[in-house]
């Protein structure tokens, strides 16, 4: 596929900041939250990120954006929050104007798609975690060396980042990717200058050091899969096993890399794409045309009979009468063209419902 198959568009987050997005590929959508070193122009053909853009579009629309601050998107006098990350995703999701999706995030991404997936439970069908934290550096209680380390970082790219002396891009470089290949280091190196600048860099990463969504993680109801390299040099293996312990039914696939951004030269990589694969393409379950011909009340219905609750239970929950839920699983019934209870539940389940929380 070439650059010019690649659909660039720009949406407004609240705070009126333009957010450039993309779409590409055909199938069934999947929303990007990546790694902030991106571009939606010059990554494409970039050997790093390149075989991440094809693995993810493979039958799949891929939708992916470039963080505030970077990018094609608005760089001047531009706020970094986690409120504000959360506000860029919503907007491409609602510019897309996307039904139920994939949601993948990676590296910093982990934190807004998390407290999504928590706000929009009715949009997220599945969430993968590729090398994510729930929190911040500084909101994980770093000790004072790490302390230290992160402020050393920040003084390196404010002063460094604008040197002609490559020196500053090679060290941040070498901090993600310690495996690289010639190649991989030299494209990874110009793409960091091209991204943003020292003043935007500085300050995502001091937002980003503060950020904590680890309250959202227990709260995600989705079919989760949660990736991590067990020697990443950035975010700690240890906060991987985290999210994944908290989140009811998430699975755990650890890699065996040195690198922050896994490369498709590593013999990792494939167990990354089985992984996404036997994930992304389990059984769709629920035809979309079925679950959008549900009513509001009929979703909360077929969400608690997933759970294994039965009529009873459910007139109980909702504060309505059992005859009522009779009627309504009865329609749920018909408008999804099954049988029984059991075969009600198994296709919900596939769908992703009786993981969600019923108001």
């Amino acid at each position: 596929m070439s650059l010019a198959q690649q659909r660039i568009r720009f949406c407004t987050s609240r705070d009126g900041t333009r957010i450039a997005y993309a779409t590409c590929g055909d199938g069934p959508p999947l929303v990007w939250t990546g790694h902030f070193i991106r571009h939606l122009e010059f990554d494409w053909d970039n050997p790093v990120w390149r075989p991440w853009r094809c693995l993810l579009m493979r039958g799949r629309t891929l939708i992916r954006y470039d963080w505030r601050g970077f990018g094609l998107s608005d760089r001047k006098g531009v706020k970094f929050s986690l409120e504000k990350h959360i506000e860029d995703l919503e907007a491409v999701v609602e510019a897309a104007g996307l039904k139920p999706f994939v949601l993948f995030a990676s590296a910093g991404g982990g934190q807004p798609a998390l407290a999504y997936t928590v706000r929009h439970p009715e949009q997220v069908s599945h969430l993968i975690l590729y090398g994510c934290p729930s929190r911040g550096r500084v909101a994980r209680r770093e000790s004072p060396e790490e302390a230290a380390e992160g402020q050393t970082l920040l003084k390196m790219i404010e002063v460094g980042w604008s040197n002609a002396a490559p020196a500053y891009g090679q060290f941040f470089t070498k901090l993600h990717l310690p495996d690289a290949s010639a190649e991989q280091f030299r494209s990874y190196y110009e793409l960091l200058r091209r991204t943003a600048s020292p003043a935007s860099l500085v300050g995502l990463l001091r937002a980003y050091f503060q950020s904590d969504a680890l309250e959202a993680v227990p709260q995600v109801r989705c079919p989760t899969l949660v990736i991590h390299a067990r020697q990443d040099p950035m975010i700690p293996f240890d906060e991987g096993r985290l999210i994944a312990s908290l989140i009811p039914g998430a699975q755990l696939v650890p890699l065996d890399s040195r690198n922050h951004i896994l490369l498709d030269t590593e013999p990792a990589w494939q167990q990354f794409a089985t992984a996404l694969d036997d994930f992304i393409l389990a059984p769709a379950g629920l035809p979309i045309v079925a679950l959008d011909e549900l009513t509001a009340r009929e979703r909360e219905v077929l969400e608690l009979v997933a759970q294994g609750s039965d009529n009873t239970k459910i007139a109980d929950r909702l504060k309505i009468s059992e005859k009522t839920v009779r009627n309504h699983v009865s329609l749920i019934f018909g408008k999804l063209g099954v049988n029984s209870r059991a075969e009600a539940v198994a296709r919900a389940r596939d769908a992703g419902f009786g993981r969600r929380v019923v108001p």
